[in-house]
């Protein structure tokens, strides 16, 4: 018999149109021969499968089941596309492990810290893990500009701290345009981290378990057309992203080393998506995303192609892997 495959996309943040498209890949590439897959749109109006035929069918919370033609269907597992809140922060993880029911990405602990790229970062710190100066603020402190400037330097990047697809981030050049950047990074997050800025290549490093075992995708160099890897450079075609990248012998084993340390310390599962940039041969990490994109054009599955491993096989390897 088919197991029944939830696929969670959408979410509650400004990454959702984003989320929909991967979770649309995700149900492509699917072998619907092993798997009966349904599409859920986790949204902040509605929790909605649409089938075939776009029609609606409501979810009942209380167990995450819904009724087609008088007929309660329940899941086997769910594979989760959801960027940002609640499918990236814990959320929807620990509303699964109360239903006791397999999902794709790590539990609930480990998605709410590594959403958090302050806390993330702190965690790592005492194992070696390297980052960039940093500045936090929270909504209502007091912006004392020369303090920021005096610790992190310019130019420096303004982010919002659990916010995803750059939304939110502002790279600042002079003092006059830093409360514009952090009043943006504000209408994503009450939390914000304001990072040195770092001058070197950078890379993004897919570790995820594949057949079980921990594997570390083949590296992705970033080279943007515009000032940073921003939005439009991620999604508009406004970047190169160079797989395998063009990396020293040295950097290769260290940023490998290192995003596999940071997988593991973490006891992670499902996929993570680490950023790094490159400081004198030192892999500076940035942040750790653990839904990243999965559309044809998106960093891990490029990496996973390079590697040998096609769509179907990488979605397929989440799902057996929370089964088990």
């Amino acid at each position: 018999m088919k197991k029944k495959i939830a696929i969670i996309m959408g979410g509650y943040s400004s990454e959702y149109q984003i989320s929909l498209k991967s979770g649309n890949v995700v149900y492509e590439y699917l072998d619907k021969s092993r798997y009966e897959l349904f599409r859920i749109h986790i949204l902040k109006n509605k929790w909605v499968h649409v089938d075939a035929n776009e029609k609606e069918h409501v979810i009942n919370r209380n167990d995450f089941s819904i009724q087609i033609n008088g007929e309660k269907i329940t899941f086997d597992c769910v594979f989760n596309a959801i960027h940002g809140t609640p499918g990236e922060d814990g959320l929807m993880q620990a509303y699964f492990e109360l239903l006791q029911l397999p999902q794709t990405s790590c539990n609930y602990y480990q998605s709410a810290l590594t959403f958090n790229k302050r806390d993330l970062l702190s965690v790592l710190a005492p194992y070696g893990i390297k980052s960039a100066k940093s500045f936090y603020l929270n909504l209502g402190d007091i912006i004392d500009e020369d303090a920021i400037i005096n610790k992190v330097g310019l130019p420096c990047f303004v982010k919002a701290n659990k916010a995803g697809s750059s939304f939110g981030i502002s790279k600042v050049y002079d003092k006059k345009h830093l409360k514009e950047a952090i009043d943006i990074a504000y209408k994503e997050d009450d939390e914000i981290i304001i990072e040195a800025f770092l001058d070197g290549t950078e890379v993004s490093v897919g570790v995820m378990k594949f057949n079980g075992k921990t594997k570390v995708l083949p590296i992705t160099e970033i080279v943007s057309e515009n000032d940073f890897f921003d939005y439009e450079a991620k999604y508009n075609g406004k970047s190169k992203e160079i797989t395998p990248a063009r990396l020293s012998p040295v950097q290769e084993k260290r940023v490998i080393e290192t995003a596999k340390r940071a997988y593991d310390i973490l006891k992670m599962t499902g996929y993570s998506r680490s950023e790094f940039i490159f400081v004198n041969d030192e892999p500076i990490m940035l942040e750790m995303n653990t839904t990243p994109g999965l559309t044809e054009q998106s960093i891990l599955p490029q990496q996973a192609a390079v590697a040998g491993i096609s769509l179907s096989q990488l979605f397929e390897s989440a799902i057996e892997d929370a089964l088990s």
